[in-house]
């Protein structure tokens, strides 16, 4: 019989609707039932494609004893981080401040009153290595709860005080704070601290396992942005980025059949991976393989870039234009009746010689593939990989060719009808799940994604006077995934958004982390659609954001709104890992916002400078913490920079001056269109500077301005590269 998850709509949550354990969902039912019952809570947090959440479900929770004392001794509430960020950032905190460390699943154990007092992530279901199984510590904390229960509660309120007093030891700035001061040092410090952490000969940063954090690559090309690509800071910085792309690029971590990158790697070669794919993922990595481009012209790089979007836009959009969360880890084995980690992914020698024929030769010389598999068995614990080969580019495709006797050109022609013999009869095996749900904030990082590839690739081909209409998917999937937000995750009366969507819009209203990551995604496709109606929803939802997330005494904002009782403390995020911090998105919105609407920037400039300072201690002690945030006093540090393209924006002309802005990688310019109608009219009454600019000689024209001053108008494309070069450091290496 189907337990309460059965009702939920979270793929998650469902998951476990079959389990012999009476789970509940986080709300007032289950903590009604424990403060009844007078019983704890047991609190597990997880998320659908978690590898490890899978074998604990397996190993605890569909076993009928351990069921039993769970539904015995406690309350059981199942929650999905990604639809409840709030509580598992909540609790998470709580388990790293107790252990030392994080993860998924997260188990935790709280007093009906939600206050946590023992917590951990992965239990194993028997006791192991100095290390008590699930059971033990089900039936030592029952025995604690009727024996010494006050110890228990007492020891939970003294954590709940400890963590608020950490809190509020970090919040808000240093009075009279030099900004500029504080951001030299903390730019500098986290510079040295990714050259000390480098990897020269793998790439990345540290050693396994290694993360695609898309952060620390923003940060480098912000350095290399601001510094000038051929100064010597500018050079080292991408020296480090675009190495480290490149090699994710070759390595396993990347699916080089069906393209996109999975989850991260378990050893330090970008080898092995933890297979599962995720939407936020996807879009960040591929706008760092956007600014590799602009910062190399490496065509590679472009190719790497569409190889991710064509995979989000294949396997990950839903047929309404809104885009899905994740692909799991697991997938059930070919020929045999279970489940296993990257079965859908890994392949046998004698798999790939089936499909290529006479091809496979050269293919397996070029992805390291052997008869009897690739992956040792250091890096196969489980035995899972064996007589299987992950596919990993190990040698250049130069080096390939020429041992095999082809031109470089043929080669490349090869591999590529190889891949797509390889992913036709690699769809045919049993897929991994589908996680389904569409988030608003994942939507808006995809948003951004696509619509900076349009901007950026649509440039690839252009020359004086005319447009390549390069990336125009890209661009029509934004405008498509921007209008399933607005249409099905806004409540349009209220002016608030919704965190999730699963066939009909989900319950729970948006966190900071929509607000923040959709707006950006707004501005973004402004500046590529120059449709005023996106820039108009994103000054919308920064004003709800305003209202419902910021924190007037200290600056910043909190992640959940305030009021909610179900939520212990109110937290600011202050790290920029998997998902960057929507504080460190929304000051750099707020930057943005001044900057294209505010001619003196008051309101968003003031605000935007207040987050900043709100996290100076954070960003200011360990700057590796927040390499976003920083990424935004960029924004705060340098006189705001505008472009202003004066004409029709369909016409060919209009679009190839607006290709040139997003040639190079140079400092951050807001880009506005003044179309000589209602857009322009409605940004007069925000930014009245723009009232007056109009095309030369029927021309579109582009102002170039900085701190609102601006540069004789530029008509043709060759012109607006001479008044960006004579505005700025752009330049490509």
């Amino acid at each position: 019989m189907p337990n309460r998850l059965a009702l939920e709509s979270s793929p998650y949550l469902r998951q476990h609707a079959g389990n012999p354990v009476n789970w509940l969902p986080w709300g007032n039912e289950a903590f009604g039932r424990a403060r009844s019952e007078q019983k704890p809570i047991f609190l597990s947090i997880g998320y659908s494609t978690c590898h490890w959440c899978h074998v604990m479900a397996h190993e605890s929770f569909e076993n009928d004893e351990t069921a039993g004392l769970l539904n015995e001794n406690f309350v059981p509430i199942k929650v999905d981080r990604e639809e409840r960020p709030d509580v598992d950032r909540v609790y998470m905190s709580f388990v790293q401040a107790l252990t030392g460390h994080g993860g998924w699943p997260l188990s935790v154990w709280l007093t009906p009153a939600l206050k946590p007092f023992y917590g951990g992530t992965y239990f194993p279901p028997d006791d192991r290595h100095g290390r008590p199984g699930f059971p033990s510590v089900l039936k030592s904390i029952s025995r604690g709860w009727k024996e010494d229960r006050q110890k228990l509660e007492d020891h939970g309120e003294t954590l709940v005080v400890s963590l608020r007093e950490q809190l509020e030891a970090k919040r808000g700035g240093k009075p009279g704070l030099d900004l500029a001061q504080s951001a030299s040092a903390a730019f500098e410090t986290c510079f040295e601290a990714l050259h000390q952490s480098f990897d020269p000969v793998r790439g990345g940063f540290g050693g396994a396992p290694k993360f695609p954090r898309a952060s620390n690559l923003d940060f480098l090309f912000r350095c290399a942005a601001i510094q000038g690509i051929e100064s010597d800071a500018g050079r080292e910085a991408v020296g480090m980025a675009i190495p480290t792309i490149r090699c994710m690029a070759r390595g396993g971590i990347h699916d080089h059949v069906g393209g996109g990158f999975h989850r991260y790697s378990v050893d330090e070669d970008w080898f092995v991976p933890h297979f599962e794919k995720m939407l936020y993922d996807q879009a960040q990595i591929a706008v760092n393989a956007l600014e590799a481009w602009q910062a190399s012209g490496d065509w590679r790089h472009v190719w790497l870039a569409r190889d991710i979007l064509d995979y989000v836009l294949r396997d990950l959009k839903n047929a309404d234009g809104g885009f899905y969360s994740a692909e799991d880890a697991d997938s059930p084995v070919r020929g045999a009746e279970k489940h296993a980690e990257g079965a859908f992914y890994v392949w046998a020698r004698t798999e790939i010689e089936e499909v290529l024929g006479a091809d496979a030769e050269f293919f397996c010389s070029l992805y390291g593939v052997q008869p009897d598999g690739n992956v040792p068995a250091a890096r196969d614990p489980s035995g899972e990989f064996a007589g299987l080969n992950v596919l990993a580019q190990n040698r250049s495709l130069a080096d390939a060719a020429k041992e095999a006797g082809l031109e470089i050109e043929a080669a490349s022609v090869l591999i590529a009808r190889c891949l797509d013999r390889l992913r036709t009869a690699r769809s045919k095996r049993p897929r991994p799940q589908l996680d389904d749900k569409i988030l608003t904030a994942w939507n808006g990082l995809m948003i951004s994604a696509l619509a900076k590839a349009y901007r950026i690739l649509k440039g690839t081909a252009s020359n004086e006077g005319t447009a390549s209409h390069e990336g125009t998917a890209y661009l029509a999937a934004a405008l498509r995934a921007a209008e399933f937000v607005q249409r099905e995750l806004f409540d349009e009366k209220r002016g608030v958004l919704f965190r999730s969507w699963h066939g009909t819009r989900g319950s729970i209203e948006g966190f900071a982390e929509d607000y923040a990551f959709l707006i950006q995604g707004l501005l973004d496709l402004y500046e590529a659609s120059f449709d005023v109606r996106w820039l108009k929803w994103a000054e919308r939802l920064q004003t709800k954001m305003d209202e419902l997330f910021w924190d007037s005494q200290y600056g910043g904002y909190f992640n959940s709104a305030g009021g909610a009782p179900d939520i212990l403390i109110r937290l600011k995020d202050d790290y920029d890992g998997a998902e960057p911090a929507p504080s460190s998105i929304a000051a750099a919105n707020l930057l943005r916002l001044a900057a294209a609407l505010e001619s003196k920037g008051t309101a968003y400039r003031e605000n935007g400078l207040r987050t900043l300072a709100a996290f100076e201690p954070r960003w200011s002690e360990f700057p590796h913490a927040m390499p976003r945030m920083l990424c935004a006093l960029e924004l705060a540090l340098e006189p705001p920079r505008q472009v202003i393209l004066a004409g029709d924006p369909s016409s060919d002309g209009f679009h190839a001056m607006a290709a040139v802005l997003a040639e190079r990688l140079g400092p951050h310019r807001s880009i506005l269109a003044a179309d000589g109608g209602p857009a322009q009219e409605w940004l007069a009454t925000r930014a009245p500077w723009i009232t007056e600019m109009r095309p030369h000689d029927g021309r579109p024209t582009a102002y170039v301005c900085e701190n609102f001053v601006c540069q004789s108008p530029a008509s043709t494309p060759e012109e607006l590269r001479q008044r960006l070069s004579a505005g700025g450091n752009e330049s490509r290496a």
